[in-house]
């Protein structure tokens, strides 16, 4: 049986732990197990039912009277939402989309997805559900730590629908500028990077994407070729940071564009030292607002 702590509860529900406590004290909402040693804890069940009630909050409910109902009655009331015209708070679809993945329950992702896209294009999709989906469960920009298998299930399936709509997207003016995108060697974790790739595209600039675990000395000869104007790279895997400056600098050296991004581990990011051409690329904001100031969204390839 998957458990969960009550910070783990907050972070995939987007609701402060002392505010779940308060629903459980004072309206029953949510019923803890606990353990041997008297340490709360929760299931995938009561995960679940959380995510449910947060999701009709939004709709008008009265957590009072969400609290006290059954979990056959929530799910219920879900479902009517799924299928009303009307059903449009980015919080909806990223609790149900969220729910989807701890239930393992393919069929109800692809539900929602579809209905997140067709009702808020594919932009709106992924700045405002999809990426603070991702935020909540710790997949954007990933961490130096495997993912559960949780994450794994709703990763794969984002990636799936990743690659899908960059595979729907027009292709790019010829003159526009190019962007290099690869994960260095030991690193595999590209759930990050292919969604750079969609956002960066969505802007209608040229993508270069080598995909992961690439040595320095073999991209250099595709920078050679291309001349690019930018790198993205992400650093996830715990690498000595001398080892990592050294690749870096050996990168910079033959790189004569404008600018080379790093994004992932912030902790091992911080003991590299970055010369004027290169930059820590924090979060995905940081990434649109690169893009805006460089030239204007392709209106045709945002719905």
């Amino acid at each position: 049986m998957n458990t969960f702590s009550i910070s783990q509860l907050s972070q995939f529900s987007g609701i402060k732990s002392h505010t779940i406590r308060i629903w459980e004290q004072r309206y029953n909402g949510l019923k803890p197990n606990r353990s041997e040693g008297n340490t709360r804890y929760y299931d995938g069940t009561q995960l679940r039912r959380l995510l449910n009630i947060v999701t009709l909050l939004e709709n008008g409910h009265k957590v009072s009277l969400l609290c006290s109902l059954p979990d056959e009655v929530l799910y219920s009331k879900v479902s009517d939402l799924t299928t009303s015209k009307f059903s449009d708070s980015t919080n909806y679809f990223v609790s149900q989309l969220i729910a989807a993945g701890i239930n393992y329950d393919t069929n109800y992702f692809e539900l929602i997805f579809s209905d997140c896209v067709s009702k808020l294009g594919i932009k709106n999709a992924y700045f405002k559900v999809i990426y603070p989906m991702m935020e909540r469960i710790g997949l954007l920009w990933a961490t130096d730590s495997l993912p559960n298998a949780h994450e794994h299930f709703i990763s794969n399936l984002i990636r799936q629908k990743l690659l899908a709509l960059l595979n729907s997207l027009d292709a790019p003016d010829p003159s526009s500028e190019s962007w290099v995108l690869f994960l260095p060697e030991n690193e595999f974790h590209e759930i990050g990077l292919i969604y750079a790739q969609l956002v960066i595209r969505l802007f209608g600039k040229k993508v270069i994407y080598l995909g992961s675990n690439l040595s320095i000395d073999s991209v250099i000869p595709v920078i050679d070729q291309i001349k690019p104007e930018y790198l993205l790279l992400f650093l996830v895997h715990y690498d000595l940071p001398e080892q990592i400056q050294k690749s870096l600098d050996k990168l910079v050296s033959s790189f004569n564009g404008t600018k080379i991004y790093l994004a992932g581990n912030n902790k091992l990011i911080e003991q590299i030292n970055l010369n004027v051409n290169t930059e820590y690329l924090q979060s995905v904001e940081s990434l649109t607002a690169i893009l805006k100031s460089s030239t204007k969204l392709n209106t045709h390839n945002t719905i």
